[in-house]
């Protein structure tokens, strides 16, 4: 019988191996274009970086002493001495500081596991305790999380409702993407990836005529080469683009309001905006030209089309990681709903066809297994972006979704899943915060960038050593995760930690209700085959599906439109905005006052771009996308990922035009730098980016020297401010740098070497 592991990259076939050889993972064998990140997850180069058993920072083990994150060996301890410790510190600080002073910091990206969800066991765990600091959204979609509900609908909602590529393939005839399509992003989604369809898709909307556009700052990041055209515009500048298009739009014969009438609000204080009645500036083509760098003629041209075809509109989430990041996401959606094919089958508009496989899926929307976290009984949260102001500025205001609030005084953090030393912008901002904790604890599998800088690191288990079930909504698949392997080391499940701690702390029987994993497991998937049965789909009994590996759902799939019976009857199926429309003016936003992010969609100029004084100082606007070979930082030590780095360190995009400027040629190491930090990569000329742009992904392991940071991490440079005071949503888009060519000797990356780890026996 075949066994299964789902991971967030794709679902895996799980074998032994032949005459002795290690277990061997393969593509699930009907995926149409499997994902080969996932297949080095028991690779040595992998293993060697698993964290072995507990361990504690010397000089906190010592004298509790703050200083040397990061910097000092860790001691090996036993898994008793170290949970006393760990619940001895939790409990003091409860009784000294109160539940307000804990952060509970986690990320999603752990296991796409259900019951075995670093983030629901952390949470629940602080939960049945009495409450902690948690964070809300995300760094991928801060500002775009906070906006759409008050325009059309949760950014949740949407990611799950785009209009699926079968229905693309045969109606759209014209697909406009802002920021590509890019497949590297499409293969993965949250809690499991299942078949991968983007690239697919893409192709039969080719092959069935569709043009498709691709417009932004790099040209080889929609599909195969699948654009017809690459219309290349200045980074952060998409806003005054879509802007120009609306009023190209607005003042087209075949304009007609009849959409906008019955299905929005708010057009009319828009309209004065658009054509410069309220502030003397008519957002034109010509206007738009000198903030983008594209021809007028451009976009009056493409303008003209939108209303002749059936048109797609797309919006990739990078331009909303950036300075206003709400404006191009709302721009979006009021252009749409100006063309007026909103609901129609191929028309519309997408806010992330290609950020995860899930988007355009036909498969059925269905609730997946979920493990119950429990209530929160502490007030005081932070957007998640924000994390070094909360460290560094205790007590201070912020403003965030209407609402003003303040910034709790953090004396520990229990992080389980994820890795801020990846996902924060300016790194070494956030290493001066990360300082100020009394106490920092770490649970993860292996020896990353954050366990390094914790003073507590508590071993955890990965997908293949445990039982869970993999579902990711409209993935179409339920998977029986079977342990394939045994733990590494003294690894141990993230609930049998918090279980342990649990015990000490006088909470167990809350945080187990008496179950054990097999007994969750068996709850939560009954709990979604009832739900599920409610919407006419039977799943088979709990035994059934542990023994057969995989449900395929595939055969309920659907062609779908987003918001068609919103179109259909606007009354009988309002959106969930006050007004029940898609709001072009936003009353509730506009009743914020807030001078950045007023009550229709503006061009805001962003704090630093190539528009900018200061890009006569740092004359390269500075992308950080997601990587090829990686999700996030994940498993960035393996063969493949590591194999795509030049000179051992993450690569550096930039235009030959730029390159020759600088004297760097093609393999060169590279300094990028600007005020907040210096790094150091390896550069690719290529022409698929434009002039004045350097692409370096995210995601390379933080590996900080004396002076600068040596394997290539952007967030060393990136901008660590709000996107604007509605959101305080993550800006790493809107940043400016320099290059150039590293002379001499190169330091050695290093942060693919295991920590120093001492016996017991040389502390106190």
């Amino acid at each position: 019988m075949t066994r299964y592991s789902a991971a967030h990259w794709g679902v895996y076939e799980v074998s032994p191996g032949e005459d002795g050889a290690p277990l061997r993972l393969s593509p699930l064998r009907n995926d149409p274009d499997p994902n080969p990140i996932g297949l080095d997850q028991l690779h040595d180069d992998v293993a060697r970086l698993r964290i072995a058993r507990p361990a504690v920072r010397k000089g906190w083990l010592e004298n509790r002493a703050r200083t040397g994150r990061g910097e000092e060996p860790f001691v090996d301890l036993p898994w008793d001495e170290a949970l006393d410790i760990v619940a001895a510190e939790i409990a003091r600080v409860r009784r000294d500081y109160g539940h307000h002073a804990i952060f509970g910091g986690s990320y999603g990206w752990a296991s796409a596991g259900r019951f075995h969800h670093a983030q629901s066991q952390l949470h629940r765990f602080y939960n049945m305790l009495g409450g902690y600091v948690r964070s809300v959204d995300s760094y991928s979609l801060g500002a775009g999380r906070v906006l759409m509900p008050h325009v059309a609908t949760s950014m949740d909602d949407s990611n799950l409702s785009h209009t699926s590529w079968d229905v693309l393939e045969s109606h759209c005839q014209l697909f406009v993407s802002f920021g590509g399509v890019p497949l590297k992003n499409t293969r993965v989604s949250s809690s499991g990836a299942g078949r991968h369809r983007a690239r697919a898709g893409l192709r039969r909307l080719r092959q069935a005529g569709a043009r498709i556009v691709n417009i932004g700052p790099v040209g080889d990041n929609l599909g195969d080469g699948d654009a017809d055209e690459w219309i290349a515009i200045r980074p952060n500048t998409d806003t005054a683009m879509m802007l120009a298009l609306a009023w190209v739009v607005l003042h087209d014969p075949l304009f007609d309001r009849r959409f906008l009438d019955s299905h929005t609000v708010g057009f009319d204080r828009f309209r004065g905006y658009l054509t410069g009645e309220a502030d003397g500036i008519a957002k034109t083509p010509d206007w738009a030209q000198a903030i983008t760098g594209v021809p007028a003629a451009r976009i009056a041209a493409l303008g003209r089309d939108l209303l002749r075809h059936r048109t797609m509109l797309n919006c990739a989430w990078a331009l909303q990681r950036a300075a206003h990041g709400e404006q191009p996401f709302w721009a979006l959606v009021t252009l749409a709903a100006m063309v007026g094919q909103i609901g129609l089958p191929g028309g519309g508009y997408g806010l992330g066809y290609g950020a995860m496989n899930v988007m355009g899926s036909a498969h059925p929307r269905v609730p997946g297994p979920v493990f119950p976290q429990g209530n929160n009984r502490v007030s005081a949260f932070i957007p998640c972006a924000r994390i070094a102001d909360m460290l560094l500025h205790p007590g201070e205001r912020f403003t965030y979704n209407g609402g003003v609030h303040a910034y709790p005084d953090i004396r520990l953090v229990h992080w389980a899943g994820g890795n801020p030393f990846h996902h924060h912008q300016d790194l070494n901002r956030l290493q001066r915060g990360w300082a100020r904790p009394d106490t920092i604890i770490v649970q993860e599998p292996y020896w990353t960038p954050v366990a390094r800088q914790a003073d507590i690191v508590l071993p955890a288990t990965i997908a293949l050593e445990r039982d869970d079930i993999g579902f990711a909504t409209r993935e179409g698949l339920f998977v029986a995760m079977r342990q394939a392997v045994p733990p590494s080391g003294e690894a141990r499940d993230d609930h049998a930690i918090f279980v342990a701690l649990g015990q000490r702390l006088g909470i167990e029987q809350h945080f187990t209700e008496g179950l054990d994993t097999v007994d969750w497991l068996r709850r939560i998937y009954a709990e979604s085959a009832e739900k599920i049965a409610a919407t006419g789909l039977n799943l088979p009994d709990f035994d059934h599906f542990w023994e057969e590996g995989i449900i395929d759902l595939s055969a309920h799939d659907r062609p779908h439109v987003m918001h068609a019976d919103f179109r259909r009857d606007p009354v009988a199926h309002p959106l969930p905005t006050p007004s029940g429309k898609i709001e072009i003016f936003s009353e509730r936003i506009a009743g914020f006052d807030l001078a950045d992010c007023p009550g229709h969609p503006v061009w805001l100029e962003p704090y630093e771009w190539l528009g900018h004084e200061k890009a006569a100082r740092y004359p390269l606007h500075l992308l950080s996308d997601q990587p090829e070979r990686r999700l996030h930082s994940q498993l960035d030590a393996s063969p493949y990922s590591r194999a795509g780095k030049v000179a051992g360190r993450e690569p550096v995009y930039l235009h030959p035009a730029d390159a020759a400027i600088r004297g760097i040629s093609d393999g060169d190491v590279v300094e990028l730098f600007n005020d907040r930090g210096r790094c150091l990569a390896g550069a690719i000329l290529s022409d698929a980016i434009m002039p004045g742009v350097a692409r370096l992904a995210t995601g390379a392991w933080f590996d900080p020297g004396p002076e600068l940071e040596r394997h290539g991490n952007p967030n060393v440079l990136t901008l660590d401010r709000g996107a604007s005071d509605l959101s305080q949503g993550c800006v790493a888009q809107t940043c400016l740098v320099d290059a150039r060519r590293f002379e001499g000797e190169p330091p050695r990356v290093t942060i693919f070497d295991p920590p120093q780890i001492l016996p017991r026996s040389v502390t106190p």
